[in-house]
């Protein structure tokens, strides 16, 4: 099934997805997560297989990456790294070096996982030690790389993906501590928009994402907090969305999208929902993300 808009988004048909034999909460790293509140392994389970299927049913492919057990958090999979297809069809992916110890280990899998289905695998820097870079911050988006930078994501990894992409980047920081990677705060849903929460950055870059997208469906801090609106994944004009705002909703069906509700909540105990269980590896250079010959780095007020 591939029912498209006009302007749809070519990407999101593939995805590289992580089975949660071992998810649990073991730290804290961001707002969500509490000790105490530990999610129930069959439900997540259950959960997670019925996304897969969803996405399957929808025209979608899922590749599975094992968990290792001493990596709780891998279910997240968006944020292993950033694919991406070369404009001569070989494919890549620039693997994350997380903030976060806790996480560190999750590329140690994800890199031979890689490269034996023919991924080139790279790194921001040398091998996992230079700026840090999590995939769950970056989105092909108009004529750029959105990369948001600031909690998670260092700014000197924009200059990074840049040049060995050869693409422009347009950064954004973000300053909200409960939308600490962009995928919390910002959906591409097709060429012309995009969910959108502003509350999310400082002025500069809010004012820099609005003017960027020519149709942004805005929502708010609480919206993007308490649904997870903005951590979905878009399949032609399907929405897989862990829930939807009845405003959110109407605005999404006036533009001929189709909402299909997916229930994640068990891993939003960790802080994450669709988008970050799922990882888009068919963004491709030249049709979805402009080459720039060495690569630009645009700035809010720069």
């Amino acid at each position: 099934m591939d029912q498209q808009l006009p302007g749809h988004l070519h990407w999101g048909r593939r995805y590289v997805m992580v089975e949660p034999t071992h998810f649990r909460v073991d730290y804290r790293i961001n707002p969500f997560m509490d000790l105490a509140d530990q999610p129930d392994r069959d439900r997540a389970m259950a959960q997670w297989r019925e996304l897969v299927g969803t996405i399957e049913s929808l025209g979608g492919r899922v590749e599975v990456l094992p968990q290792r057990a001493d990596a709780p958090d891998m279910v997240y999979a968006m944020n292993l790294g950033l694919g991406v297809v070369a404009e001569d069809g070989r494919e890549h992916v620039v693997l994350s070096h997380m903030r976060y110890p806790q996480r560190r280990m999750e590329t140690a899998s994800a890199q031979p996982w890689f490269a034996e289905r023919g991924f080139r695998t790279l790194y921001v820097g040398h091998e996992g030690v230079g700026a840090h870079l999590e995939a769950g911050d970056a989105f092909a988006f108009g004529d750029a790389l959105v990369v948001g930078y600031g909690p998670r994501t260092e700014e000197l990894a924009l200059k990074h993906l840049a040049t060995e992409l050869g693409v422009r980047v347009r950064g954004l920081r973000i300053t909200h501590p409960g939308m600490y990677h962009l995928d919390l705060a910002f959906c591409p849903l097709d060429e012309r928009r995009a969910i959108v929460c502003p509350a999310a950055f400082d002025e500069a870059s809010a004012a820099a994402l609005l003017d960027l997208v020519p149709e942004p469906l805005v929502i708010t801090e609480e919206e993007a907090l308490t649904t997870f609106c903005a951590n979905s994944i878009v399949i032609g004009r399907f929405v897989l969305m862990p829930s939807c705002p009845d405003r959110v909703r109407a605005r999404l069906e006036e533009w001929g999208f189709s909402v299909v509700l997916v229930d994640v909540s068990e891993f939003h105990k960790g802080g994450g929902s669709i988008r970050c269980l799922t990882n888009p590896v068919d963004v491709t250079l030249g049709r979805d993300l402009p080459t720039v010959p060495g690569g630009e780095v645009l700035l809010p007020g720069a």
